[in-house]
Order: structure tokens, then sequence, then C-alpha cells
């Protein structure tokens, strides 16, 4: 072994190098700097095969401006989705607030599974998910959770404690032979399908639950249901309810879930399912439960105070739920993963809990802190933590209170400026978030009618595959029409989660999520449908 080589290598990757480090991060920022100054969302060469073709790993040692040199045409070529401009998807900025946690956490590089590993990092979890909790559940007495790698893992982690529940000891001896379902909407989110598959279920046995106009479960339908798989002989292992679907931010009754599943469990003489609520999305509603809507300090006009006073009325419905996802690397704006599942009573985290036997090399674990003894990952990040820590200490409850308000403005002066137009039509007009779906359809068409004649079943098919055409094509001719520098960035779905007599409704879609999206995007997008 040549030492002095291996102390060259020694000194220049495992010695902290301040001077170096702070420039090669000022030059990551300039960058940043001189991309404010492109429109967002430039289309950039990716050529994957080429990608594919050169696996580049040098030879020889080299130095931290060669580490920069391999990453940074990728940083160059990729959107930091802070320009106001980008709605179209649940994706907003990161807050440098939570930028300064990240940072933390990766100049430690903590592994939460054991305090060995972890130390004051395990510590600052237990802290983020108790301020979650308290947020979500509006207060509850011993809440208990971890970060995940995303909202997909975090809605498995309450689908497992469903299994386990209806089904004991099924982490040992299988789920069996196609006896188990599990319950979403229609408009749920097209992970519960990889959970039921990952789990053993099988993506069959996922049974969906119509919606209404406000993408909202079906109560009477979800009953039907329960009475039918029970009748069946079926074992309900978990029922998924959402606050915040990812279209068109449909958000479940979740007291009347609750009051549902109770009933007939019971009727069946079987334990009820857990219900779990994917509120990856919605969750920062939550946020306005203690805004005073009778002094009305933000001075929100009365359109959307009647929206903030209803989000209060279906967060504190939350407290109804065994369990939660949310993403605070969504509307929270921290850094991924910043996902967390949070359990309403510690003590459900028993059906998860391996014994000490299982994991030899954590010995030291402890039942009461280390989560390596319930999670599904054993090398889990802290970003999550750090950025929810820095993050809400940084904003404080009345700044994430005005940046959640901004949100719903936005949203509400869009549905206004779009609902104007004869020939579009705004299909959640009751939502209580920040996204906003709706028809564009050409001059002349009454898009109210035929929305009306689609509800009513009266709409030829033919004609209803003409409508959705001329929606697409509108978007499209947008879309490659757009003053790059000034109209904003929108996205098409094809369902929106509601789907009357069978048909799935497409739309055009803005999600209000960023901070810096004005009045004056909102109104140009009006002038850019009028436009085409």
């Amino acid at each position: 072994m040549d030492e002095d080589a291996l102390k060259k290598i020694v000194d220049t990757f495992f010695v902290c190098r301040r001077d170096e480090l702070v420039e090669i991060f000022g030059e990551f920022l300039n960058a940043l700097d001189a991309e404010s100054s492109l429109s967002p969302g430039s289309s950039m060469s990716r050529n994957y095969e080429t990608a594919q073709a050169n696996p580049e790993i040098h030879a020889l040692p080299g130095n931290l401006k060669d580490a920069r040199d391999a990453v940074f045409p990728y940083f160059w070529g990729t959107d930091e989705w802070f320009s106001k401009l980008h709605l179209e998807n649940v994706k907003g900025p990161a807050n440098y607030a939570s930028l300064v946690g990240a940072l933390a956490c990766l100049l430690k590089n903590p592994n939460l599974c054991v305090d060995t590993y972890s130390q004051r990092s395990n510590e600052l979890e237990v802290k983020a998910i108790t301020s979650l909790a308290n947020l979500v559940f509006y207060h509850t007495d011993a809440p208990w959770g971890v970060f995940t790698m995303g909202g997909t893992v975090s809605n498995l982690y309450g689908g497992r404690i469903g299994i386990e529940k209806v089904l004991p000891n099924a982490m040992a001896k299988g789920v069996g032979g196609g006896n188990l379902v599990g319950i979403v909407s229609e408009a749920a989110h097209y992970s519960n399908a990889t959970l039921a598959g990952w789990l053993g279920m099988g993506t069959e046995n996922l049974l969906q639950i119509p919606t209404d106009e406000n993408m909202a479960m079906r109560l009477d339908l979800l009953a039907d249901v329960l009475e039918k798989a029970y009748a069946d002989g079926k074992k309900v292992a978990f029922v998924i309810a959402t606050f915040g679907t990812t279209d068109a931010f449909g958000v479940d009754d979740i007291a009347g879930v609750r009051r549902v599943i109770r009933e007939k469990a019971a009727e069946a003489g079987e334990p009820p399912p857990q219900l779990h609520v994917d509120a990856a999305v919605g969750w920062v509603l939550c946020f306005l439960n203690e805004y005073n809507a009778v002094r009305n300090p933000f001075e929100l006009p009365d359109e959307v105070l009647a929206v903030v006073r209803e989000a209060q009325e279906r967060a504190r419905a939350l407290e109804q739920a065994d369990s939660v996802t949310l993403d605070f690397h969504k509307m929270g704006w921290g850094h991924y993963p910043s996902s967390a599942f949070i359990v309403n009573r510690r003590d459900d985290l028993r059906y998860l809990t391996r014994d000490k036997a299982d994991v030899p090399y954590f010995s030291e674990a402890e039942y009461r802190h280390d989560p390596a003894l319930f999670t599904l990952e054993c090398s889990r990040p802290a970003i999550g933590p750090y950025s929810v820590m820095a993050s809400l200490n940084g904003i404080g409850l009345t700044g994430y209170q005005m940046l959640v308000a901004h949100s719903l403005e936005m949203a509400a002066l869009a549905r206004n400026v779009i609902g104007g137009l004869d020939y579009c039509k705004v299909l959640n007009p009751r939502s209580l978030g920040p996204s906003v779906v709706w028809w564009v359809l050409p001059k002349g068409r009454n898009a109210g009618e035929i929305y009306r004649r689609l509800i009513a079943g009266t709409l030829p098919e033919e004609e209803r595959l003409r409508y959705w055409a001329e929606i697409r094509h509108l978007f499209d001719k947008r879309a490659s029409d757009l003053d790059r520098a000034l109209d904003a960035r929108l996205s098409f779905t094809t369902s929106i989660g509601f789907s009357p007599h069978g048909r799935p409704i497409p739309a055009w879609k803005a999600i209000f999520f960023n901070p810096r999206t004005d009045r004056e995007v909102v109104e140009r997008i009006g002038m850019s449908i009028e436009d085409l």
C-alpha cells in the first residue's frame, strides 16, 4: 500500500476542506442565479442511450472539483421549480429553511434506524413526528411514526397494519389465498394498487368506491361494498380515504367513513378495518385549524374565507383516522424525501414490530424508540425531520397559514377567471385546495350544458369522444403556442377522479403550489385561453 497516496485520498475526501466546499457550493448557487434568467422548463436535450453507453468512472483519484464536474451538467439541466409559472402538478419549490436543515443533515449523514447510528437525529424525528401529528390529529395523546422514502411507502405501512389486525401473524404466515381485500375511492392515488400488489393481496382485491362530483368517496356505496365483502366471507384489512386527491383535491368525509366501517364491521362481527388517510397532498389545510375566521387577520375575501371554514371542519375530522400519510415535500415546501407515516395511537405499531432476535446486528435496539424494530427500511435518511423542523420553525405557523391561504386565493381567482368563459367549465368549483381542473372547448360550445348532459347520461358516445378530443387538442395548441417567458405551465389529466356512468373525465389542470404565483399569472391564463 502506498501510504502517501492513501493519505492524499483521505485528506481530499474525508477531511472537511471548508474553503473548497464553500467555493464549489458558491458555484452551484451562481448557476441557479444564471438559470433564473431563463424561461422555466426550457427543453434541454436528454439522451438516455448515451448515458447508459458511457457510464464513466475515473480510473485515478481526483479531487472535489472532479466530483463537481461529474454532476454539474445534469445540475444545470434540472429545473428547480422556483418559477411562478410552474403550475403543472403537486410539486413546488423547496424553501431555503428546509435547505438549511437538509445541509445540516448531510454534514452528519445519520441513519434513522437505531440511536447508535442516529443519536440526537432520532430524537429530532420524534419531535418532528409529534409536531406534525398535533397538526393533523389536532392534538393526540400517544402518536408515533416515521419518515419514509415517499407517500407510497407511507400508505403501505397503513395497509400493512390493517392486514395484521384482521389476519394476526400474517407477517410470518402470509396473507393466504385471496380472502383479503382493501378499499379505496376511484379518485385515490394509483400507489394504492402498488401497495396491494406488493403486500401480496393482489391488485384485483383492491375495491374502488365511486366518487361524487366533489371527488369524494360515496358513503352509500362504501356501505354496500363492505356489506358484500363481509357476506362473501372476505377479511377487510383497510379502508384508505383520501384527504386531497392529486388532480382535483377531492376530500373524503373522514368522520363519515369511520362511522360506516364501524357499523358494517360490527354487523358482520369482524374487527373494523384500519382507517388510513392518504393526506399526502391535503394535510396542509391543518395549518388553518387555528386561523381566526371571525377576526380574519389576513383579510381574506369572503369566497376564500368560506373555504377556510369548511377546511377547518374537514381537517378536524382527521382525528378519526387510525393513521395518516403526509408529504412535507409537497406543500410543506420541504426537500425530498420528507414523507411521514403517523399512527394516532402508538400501540398500533405493535403490528409491525419485529423481535430483536430477528435483527441480531441491532442487538442494542430499544423497543421504546428505535425504528429499526418496525420499519420497512433499514437505511433511512434523516432529511425528513431536519427539513420539517427547520421549515416549521423558520417559517412558523402564521407564515404557513399565509402561504396556504395565498394558494387558496390564487385557486379561487383562477376558478373565477376561467369560469367566466362560456366555453369553459370548472370541474371542481367547491374544491378546498389549490387545485383547479377545467374544460376548454371551442368558442361557441356551451361547456356547462355539455357537462349537465354528461352527468344526466344523455350525452351520446360519439359526441362525448368528439368533445374529449377538442379539449385535448386545445390544450396541446396552447402548449405549443405559449410564451415561455409569460405563460404558466399547465398539465393535463385523463381522469379527474370522477367517472359519471363509468366515463372518466379529462381536464386541463393547474396546481397553485408555488408561493410566487400571483394575480398576473392567473389572469394571463385566462388571456391565453381566449387567444386560442
